[in-house]
Parts: C-alpha cells; structure tokens; sequence
C-alpha cells in the first residue's frame, strides 16, 4: 500500500524549492510541459543512480575501499551530478527553449529537485524522527541538490554567455558540484543533520543566488 504521508512529505519540501527557483527566471519563464517533464525525468534519473552506485560499491569493496571513505563519498555523489546533468543534456539542451544562458541553472535545478524528490519519498518511508526529517531533507537534501546542480548549470551558462570552452567549464562545475555533495555528506555523517550542515549550505547557497544575478546580466561588449 503506498504510505500517503510520505508520499506527501516528499514532495512539498523540493515543491516550495521549486517555485522558489523558478522566480529567478519569472522575466521569460520557460514552458510548463518542458519543466514538468524534465522535473519527472530527474525523479526517474534517481533509479538509474541507485543501480550504478550499487555497482561502484561492489567494485570499491573489491578493491578493499571502505564504503564511507573519503574516495566513495566522492564518487558516489559524483554519479548522481553527472547523471542529472546528462539528464538536460539529452532532453533539454537541443531545444529552442534552451535560449538562454541561465536557462541552464533552471534546467539543472529542476532536474535536481524531482532527483530530490524521489529521495525524499524513500526517505520519509523509513521512520526519521521529525526534526531529522525537516533538517535532512527540506534543508538539506533538497537545497543540496539545487546548490549542486545549479553550479554545473552556471559554469555551463557562463561558457555560453562568454563563448567560452562549453565542454571544459561543464566539466570544472561537475567537479565542484561533486566536491560540495562530497563534503555535504562528509558533514552530516560527521555531525548528523544539524547546525553545521545548515550554515554550510546557506553560506553556499548566497553565492549561488548571486550566480543567477550574473547569468541574467548582458554581456559587455
């Protein structure tokens, strides 16, 4: 039977991220069906993710690698960057409606958040206590991945905003969305899901609204 209550605690925390984000583009918003979708495939992306990370943890125990060592937490959070990124990519970054440069932090951020979703929806069904619950997820997971994902979708906008190498700046943000997943994790298996792993992210997440700001600039000629 599908427990509801989850189902619902799930979704609400990334949908008021959502519609947060989505007022950083409210000049040329971009099509509802294109963000509907793209918010669904990165919920299905998370099922892909679950398969590849079971498959690195297999081939990282057989080389003696600890599971919560430094190095896993690193790729493990590097599988999930590069296959939300993979997911605008493919259905997003051909399109007409892919038009500007800070379309790409809103394409990233939305497949973020249905990515989140789907976690969160697993999350909820396994019994955290409420206050793990809020600071985990609406805090944490949620905002985590829009932080991540957005700062690919900024190195990948500001390259095309300065005709600059597209393929190297993604590249450069997939590492730094990597290292602050990385480091994200690092912190709640440190101190769990509190007052540090906030400030951390808030702190980030300053600079990544400030992004946004930067991509919507025109260029100086």
């Amino acid at each position: 039977m599908v427990n509801w209550l989850s189902v619902i605690i799930g979704i609400v925390p990334a949908l008021i991220w959502f519609f947060f984000f989505l007022q950083e583009d409210s000049r040329r918003p971009e099509p509802k069906g294109l963000i509907v979708s793209t918010f669904i495939l990165g919920g299905l992306a998370t099922f892909i993710v679950l398969q590849l990370q079971f498959l690195f943890r297999h081939f990282a125990e057989s080389l003696g690698i600890k599971e919560y060592s430094p190095f896993s937490i690193f790729w493990l959070a590097g599988i999930e960057e590069v296959m939300k990124f993979l997911v605008v990519l493919f259905w997003i970054s051909r399109r007409q409606e892919f038009d500007e440069p800070v379309d790409a932090m809103i394409y990233m951020i939305i497949t973020a958040l249905g990515f989140a979703t789907v976690e969160n929806i697993a999350s909820t069904s396994r019994s955290l206590n409420g206050f793990e619950l809020v600071t985990l997820r609406f805090i944490g997971a949620n905002l985590l991945h829009s932080l991540s994902s957005g700062l690919v979708g900024f190195y990948w906008g500001d390259a095309l905003l300065q005709k600059k190498s597209v393929g190297q700046s993604i590249i450069i943000g997939l590492f730094l969305a990597t290292l602050l997943h990385g480091v994200f994790n690092g912190l709640v298996l440190a101190f769990g899901p509190a007052l540090y792993v906030t400030i951390f992210l808030v702190f980030v997440g300053f600079f990544i609204l400030n992004d946004f700001e930067k991509l919507k600039r025109p260029v100086a000629v």
